[in-house]
């Protein structure tokens, strides 16, 4: 069963999309998609909220999410939380299978 978290920043004046784009550059995402068990690790932004920035970050299970929040990528996360003055909600989802019944609305 995976794990899902859903991680919405809110800052000001494009923080949050600042944060993002220098989590990539300093290739913290792309250390963080190569620990064992990250499945997804992605930014979206709002069409709704422009000072709003989605990640979407997915593990194998939580044993995965405990090795990474033990990593040293969580120290350089928390520096640019506090650069740029970040807030946040989080959503936790768990995987299923998708039922049968709900397979009719995929198009594939």
């Amino acid at each position: 069963m995976s794990i899902a978290v859903n991680l919405r920043y809110k800052g000001e004046n494009g923080a949050a999309k600042k944060f993002a784009e220098e989590m990539i550059s300093s290739g913290t995402v792309q250390k963080i998609r190569e620990e064992a068990g990250n499945l997804r690790y992605e930014y979206y932004t709002s069409f709704d909220d422009p000072e709003t920035v989605l990640l979407i970050d997915c593990w194998e299970n939580q044993e995965a999410i405990d090795v990474h929040h033990a990593s040293p990528m969580m120290a350089k996360i928390a520096e640019l939380r506090e650069k740029y003055d970040l807030h946040m909600t989080v959503e936790r989802f768990t995987s299923d299978a998708l039922p049968e019944q709900d397979q009719s609305f995929i198009r594939k």
